[in-house]
């Protein structure tokens, strides 16, 4: 419960490398979000060249912040993976969110940058890094070291909360 309710969005790093170690245990964590049929429809890649990072923000403009980080995982759907139509942008989002609990649990930082739906930006992703057909670029994480603090937000709200009816 910490973790979840302590989770901010970080968009300020240092420049200490993120460690291989690491890494393998915050995509460890998404590979184990739940999926429609069990099809875990998921792809990631892993950007650590500061050259490549620096491309980013010319796909998409609110994403400056990478320039910061040290790196970022690039979730994609594996629309061949699909059982169930429709459902890979779901279990996209869980692992996406899995990942970013195990980015703060692990006293790193990270934030969620769409990329799905928006057909520009999945374009120039799917240019950038080669991405083949039946691959969708779905949410971009930066993630490193803070470099700032964000208090935990208190975003329960009783009033949207309903009880065996609307």
């Amino acid at each position: 419960m910490k973790t979840i309710l302590t989770r901010r969005s970080i968009r300020k790093y240092t420049n200490t490398p993120v460690s291989d170690d690491l890494i393998k245990q915050i995509l460890e964590a998404a590979m184990a979000a739940p999926s429609a049929g069990n099809e875990q429809p998921w792809q990631f890649i892993v950007i650590t060249e500061r050259k490549i990072l620096d491309q980013i923000p010319a796909i998409h403009p609110n994403v400056s912040m990478i320039k910061e980080a040290p790196m970022a995982i690039l979730v994609c759907g594996d629309l061949s993976k699909e059982k169930l139509a429709g459902y890979w942008s779901v279990d996209c989002s869980a692992a996406t969110e899995n990942l970013l609990l195990a980015v703060h649990a692990l006293g790193l930082g990270a934030v969620w940058c769409g990329i799905y739906p928006r057909e520009e930006r999945m374009a120039g992703m799917k240019k950038l890094f080669g991405i083949p057909d039946g691959i969708v670029p779905f949410a971009l994480v930066p993630i490193g070291y803070p470099a700032e603090e964000k208090p935990p937000a208190d975003r329960y709200d009783e009033s949207r909360i309903h009880h065996n009816k609307w």
